[in-house]
């Protein structure tokens, strides 16, 4: 059994595998040593464990995970499975790294376009040879609400809510219409560019808004939940065979 810890900006996900099977996938808004002692006695046979995190974590968790089993802190140094291309892989983000793995074992031989709506909106291009050259951020949805409520006075801060009408009639649907139909607007004009320079582009999309845009778009889009555990897995068992 391995076990895959996937520290996002907004929540804290736990999935354990038994060979290629996932066993249990986990969400918790923060990792307390109690939540990772409980995992440990569920499951007492994980034999090793990697760490994707985006934000600082207490060095106790480290510890108290490296004393059980082999662990992998997931860095720019880990050795991957693909070849990263990007002037500072120092502040590249982890999470980006592994959605891209994940992208290449399941579309091998491909021009691959991953694109993760979370927190961010993430945009990463890995070629045909499993080479990855980087791509773009942009502000997520729920950051967008925000935005709109702290910059101005009166605007309100509301919840997203799917396929909002596209003119809104009160303030609320247009500031829904402008953020998640900018989004989709965003997302289908990143995408046309890409396929403007890259021949037979696979594009994936993940992430935990994706149920708010992936009906939204064109067909040849691959819907892939949790990319990113997926991912780890892989960079684990990379990492465990060398």
């Amino acid at each position: 059994m391995k076990l895959a810890i996937d520290v996002g900006n907004t929540l804290v996900k736990l999935a354990v595998f038994d060979q290629n099977k996932l066993l249990s996938l986990n969400k918790y808004e923060e990792l307390t040593e109690l939540t990772v002692r409980e995992l440990f006695l569920t499951y007492p046979n994980i034999k090793s464990a990697i760490i994707a995190s985006v934000r600082d974590i207490p060095d106790e968790f480290n510890t108290l995970i490296s004393g059980r089993v082999p662990m992998i802190m997931l860095s720019h140094k880990t050795p991957l499975p693909i070849k990263i291309d990007y002037n500072s892989p120092e502040t590249l983000g982890v999470d980006r790294i592994s959605a891209v793995v994940a992208a290449r074992n399941l579309y091998p031989g491909k021009n691959l376009l991953v694109i993760e709506s979370g927190t961010c909106i993430t945009y990463d291009f890995i070629d045909v040879d499993g080479i990855y050259h980087g791509g773009s951020i942009s502000p997520g949805m729920e950051m967008r609400f925000t935005a709109l409520h702290n910059f101005t006075d009166k605007l309100p801060l509301i919840r997203p809510e799917k396929d909002p009408q596209l003119t809104g009639n009160t303030t609320e649907a247009s500031i829904r219409s402008g953020v998640i139909n900018g989004l989709i607007a965003e997302i289908q004009g990143i995408i046309s560019r890409y396929e403007s320079n890259y021949e037979n582009l696979t594009i994936i999309l993940s992430g935990g808004n994706l149920d708010y845009f992936d009906k939204n778009l064109k067909n040849n889009i691959f819907a892939v939940p949790n990319l990113v555990i997926k991912g780890l897995k892989i960079i684990l068992d990379f990492n465990d065979k060398n």
